[in-house]
């Protein structure tokens, strides 16, 4: 049996999911398009840059997350380019 996630841990979640479901719709419904690439390769450096217990950190990136959602659901927008965060 699995653990139970936090809340913080699922918001995470559904924002990845969201992000992911977005990217794919302005690559054409493919999953291996640029936007979903970076979707996914943004998350994954995030992850292993940020510590678990980072909560203040996590929240920002959770804030800035929505703010590029909805950016990339704006009806003009028609992929997403590369905008790493630097941590300091």
């Amino acid at each position: 049996m699995s653990a139970r996630l936090s809340g913080v841990q699922r918001e995470v979640n559904k924002l990845y999911r969201l992000l992911l479901r977005a990217a794919r719709v302005k690559d054409g419904g493919e999953w291996a398009g640029s936007t979903t690439e970076l979707v996914r390769a943004e998350f994954r450096a995030q992850a292993e840059s940020v510590a678990r217990t980072d909560f203040r950190t996590i929240e920002h990136l959770l804030r800035a997350g929505n703010k590029k959602l909805k950016l990339l659901k704006m009806p003009g927008v028609k992929a997403a380019a590369g905008i790493t965060v630097v941590r300091r």
